[in-house]
């Protein structure tokens, strides 16, 4: 018989057996659960869970306190300096003899370590962020044990240094008052374990991800990805399914795929021959052009539409493996295109041919402990960033790629996710051992994660091309084409190369910030990678006014900038005792990790309020801490409209200004940092104002050489007809001093356009003798059906200088309507900046933090646990600006 004729026979006799059921042999066990846990010396011994962590285990044994409480990251330092073994001893549950292959499979260990089995070394592991698989069928036996010996991450860093020789590479150690450790770019680990300016220093040793034993007697399935794609030309949808395999067969294996997505009315079965060893194959699914497909779409542009989708791959023999998955239907374009009147290009993303304005911040770990990073943690503060109208999130590139369910549930809530590649603000060495590290974690990451459509662009890296571009780390002018090459060598050569080979569906920068095409001409490292006619910018300053407009850049993509705050005073007393609770206290100065910020925080709202100058201390830092989150709420809200009313304009050159990323969304412990989430969740000031500031209708204002403006901003995808209206308000007055209304206002779909245009005086002198100082404007939209704004607000003047802000008599009462309770809220005189706190009782009010112009308000507050009116009346606190005294 011929080949063809044998291969067919062959496919007959497997697609018999897929319509039988037959199933091969394969057999699995997992090594989650319970371990002993030693240290160096083994004067400790312990249990030890895996996943985790040898400071979680110490601490759930209670020969620790909580690493978070007070000064601990310093006091437990010693827990990252030791070197900690795992170890188990566990029963075979199969006959080891059957199998041709049985490997040891580990998805994340943290970091260096020695595996043993049976006293046998079967490998070793460098790369937190790698998967290792070992061959373990020659040293397996029915009774086992294991030991997996752990180097401390700090020493190996110091040590993989030393061992480089020929040159530096910078930083040597982070700041200070980082109080973190050194030589973190040595090492393949995520890189604020070392510290951060928000986060502690704690280098943390364990299994931090599953860890399991396959047996197998023909082959393994490695990965499996679905990307979609749309050919412009035949208006078709396809899918493109990968598939990797270890084959311990000595002779290529035959195999059928099938593949039924019922919705679409899709089912097709493909012929596919296995290699020896690691094989890898493709297969293309064209998709019926005469279903109705439904694609998936960002947060508040559409459905994030999901097809189930079975796989079932039938290998001669009778092996049969069986994938359930969720597949989507989207295109991503990153867009660099000419501006009419501007110099420079574009930098935008199109989402199934639509632009987008990116709404949104920056995500990092949220915890030191990976293994205390639970799913319904990532769901409650992905939900909150969703509840903000939040639709991306850029994964930082000093934290960790983040677990499954961080971006599955990113796809079912339509937040778009800029991937970095974890390597942040340092230069990385290039030697082979350590790019051929690189390149098997860059490999993995992205056959892991191509196929969610959340996942619209990889990023090589945090801050590198500008750490070079203005020299951070003041390398001598003769030595710079050493770090240029090895930039260009990491960022380009590798990853780039990489990401390339094993996905096409999205785009990939090389940096953050970048230039985009100019970076490419300019040799991959841009002279100045902050310009604002290119590519995407991050911005920082703390010591001009936050107010003043102008101070902010009028850039194509503002991915990073934010102010600092603190976190609220419930927040912190989990991780504070008494003769903490000062502004100026040890604790206070300890747990600022960026120069000069508690400072700075104050010189910032001191150009506007009145800070703090109470007899009682304990007030005082409460009140500070309000008014810290006061101040950072109100500059990134300003910082923010000035972004989004500047997408659709071009002045002196500048603008077209497309996406907005404060920093940052969540935090790592309970501290001073530019989060608007707390940990644990609650919700900062700012993270009110985000839901404000970026709903997807919205009239922002600002002043130019004293006259005022109005602008349209708009997501919707059609054009809205709107009624503008305007009221100014005296302080002292809860009636209106005038109001107007601007009818048949038109909005044009996806842009910021100029609606009201008056000089200050003449508004102010038609308005009942305003003053700057005497009053305030605020404005919203109103339309047909739900078609409306939020409030918004312009004040005339700093707060510290209004005339007439009264002390108002702030009340509450309190009812339960369900799961959630209704506020009302009543007022003497207008209240800036209320601030509704219930103490440790998780949840989030309707509003917060808002500027109270009418006598009664109601509020809903939705806990996140069950809760009851007493004990919501005991934890809530209210605050206004006047309460500062």
């Amino acid at each position: 018989m011929a080949p063809e004729g044998r291969r067919a026979l062959a496919l007959l006799l497997l697609l018999s057996l897929a319509r039988s059921g037959g199933t091969g042999a394969a057999a699995q066990l997992s090594l989650r659960g319970s371990w002993r846990l030693s240290n160096g010396n083994g004067s400790l011994v312990l249990r030890g869970d895996v996943p985790g962590c040898a400071h979680t285990a110490l601490l759930r044994q209670g020969l620790i306190q909580d690493p978070y409480y007070r000064f601990n990251d310093l006091a437990y330092r010693w827990i990252a300096l030791d070197n900690w073994t795992y170890s188990r001893e566990f029963q075979t549950p199969f006959d080891v003899s059957i199998w041709k292959k049985v490997s040891l499979i580990f998805e994340g260990v943290d970091t260096v370590a020695e595996i043993v089995v049976n006293n046998i070394t079967v490998g070793r592991t460098n790369n937190m962020f790698n998967r290792y698989s070992f061959d373990i069928t020659n040293v397996i036996k029915e009774a086992n044990a294991i030991q997996v010996h752990f180097l401390s991450a700090v020493w190996y860093a110091a040590e993989q240094s030393k061992i480089h020789q020929a040159y530096q590479v910078p930083p040597e150690c982070p700041p200070p008052v980082q109080k973190g450790e050194c030589h973190v770019n040595f090492i393949r680990k995520e890189q604020c374990s070392f510290s951060w300016d928000w986060g502690p220093s704690f280098p943390t040793q364990g299994i931090w991800k599953d860890v399991r034993i396959e047996a197998y007697n023909l082959c393994r399935l490695i990965y499996f990805s679905v990307t979609s794609h749309y050919e412009q030309s035949t208006r078709q949808w396809s899918l493109k399914i990968e598939l990797d395999f270890d084959v311990v067969s000595s002779k290529p294996v035959d195999g059928l795929v099938t593949v039924s997505i019922p919705e679409l009315q899709t089912q097709e079965a493909q012929a596919i021959e296995l290699y020896p060893g690691e094989s890898s194959t493709a297969l293309l699914i064209n998709i019926s052009k005469s279903v109705a497909l439904e694609t998936w779409w960002p947060r508040g542009h559409g459905n994030q539409t999901g097809y189930n989708m079975t796989t079932v791959f039938i290998i001669e023999g009778g092996y049969k493996i069986e994938k359930f998955s969720k597949v989507y239907f989207r295109t991503v374009e990153l867009v660099e295109e000419t501006i009419p009147g501007s110099p420079g290009l574009s930098f935008y993303f199109r989402i199934n041919k639509l632009p987008i304005f990116m709404k949104g911040s920056n995500w990092i770990p949220a915890d030191s402990f990976q293994d205390r990073v639970t799913a319904k943690m990532l769901k409650l503060l992905l939900q909150s960033a969703a509840d903000a109208n939040i639709n991306m999130l850029r994964v930082w590139g000093g934290g960790v790629y983040e677990q499954d369910e961080f971006y599955d549930t990113c796809d079912e809530l339509g937040i778009m996710i800029w991937q970095d590649f974890m390597f942040a603000c340092a230069l990385y060495p290039t030697d082979q051992s350590y790019l051929d590290s690189v390149r098997a974690e860059i490999t993995h990451q992205v056959k892991r994660l191509k196929s969610h459509p959340s996942i619209i662009l990889w990023s090589g890296n945090n801050e590198n091309e500008a750490a070079i571009a203005s020299n951070w780390f003041s390398i001598p002018q003769a030595k710079m084409s050493i770090y240029s090459k090895d930039y260009v060598t990491l960022y380009v050569k590798n990853i780039r190369e990489v990401v390339f080979a094993e996905d096409k569906s999205r785009p990939y920068i090389p940096s953050s910030p970048t230039n985009g095409w100019k970076t490419v001409k300019e040799g991959w490292l841009s002279h100045n990678p902050y310009d604002t006619h290119y590519g995407d910018t991050h911005y920082y300053n703390y010591l001009s006014d936050c107010w003043d407009w102008t101070t902010y850049p009028r850039a194509r993509f503002a991915s990073e900038y934010g102010f600092q705050s603190w976190p609220s005073f419930s927040t912190l007393t989990k991780v504070s005792s008494e003769e903490d609770w000062s502004y100026t206290s040890n604790f206070s100065l300890h747990r600022q990790h960026h120069a000069k910020g508690n400072d700075e925080m104050l010189q910032q709202a001191g150009l506007h309020f009145k800070l703090p100058q109470g007899t009682n201390p304990l007030e005082n830092f409460r009140h500070t801490i309000y008014l810290t989150q006061v101040m950072q709420a109100q500059c990134v809200k300003i910082e923010t409209e000035f972004y989004r009313r500047s997408q659709s304009e071009i002045i002196n050159g500048e603008g077209r200004t497309m996406g907005a990323l404060y920093w940052q969304l969540n935090d790592i412990w309970q501290g001073p940092s530019w989060a608007s989430l707390e940990y644990g969740g609650k919700w900062k000031m700012l993270h009110y104002f985000a839901r404000r500031f970026f709903a997807p209708l919205l009239p922002v204002a600002h002043e130019d050489e004293d006259v005022f403006y109005i602008y349209g901003v708009s997501d919707l995808h059609s054009d809205a007809e709107l009624t503008l209206k305007v009221s100014l308000h005296h302080w002292n007055s809860m009636e209106p001093a005038c109001t107007m209304a601007k009818e048949g206002v038109v909005i044009k779909a996806g842009s910021a356009i100029a609606i009201y245009k008056e000089p200050i005086g003449d508004l102010l002198r038609r308005c009942g003798n305003c003053t700057r100082q005497s009053c305030v404007i605020t404005f919203y939209f109103a339309g047909e059906g739900k078609l409306s704004s939020p409030n918004n607000y312009h004040f005339l003047s700093s707060l510290k200088d209004a005339v007439g802000l009264q002390k108002p008599q702030l009340t509450v009462s309190i009812s339960q309507e369900e799961d959630q309770f209704q506020l009302v809220l009543e007022t003497t005189a207008i209240a800036p900046f209320v601030w509704l706190d219930a103490g440790d009782i998780p949840g989030t009010f309707s509003d917060n933090g808002f500027l109270l112009t009418e006598k009664q308000r109601i509020i809903l507050f939705h806990p996140w646990e069950s809760t009851s009116i007493v004990e919501l009346k005991k934890s809530l606190s209210l605050t206004s600006l006047t309460d500062i005294s």
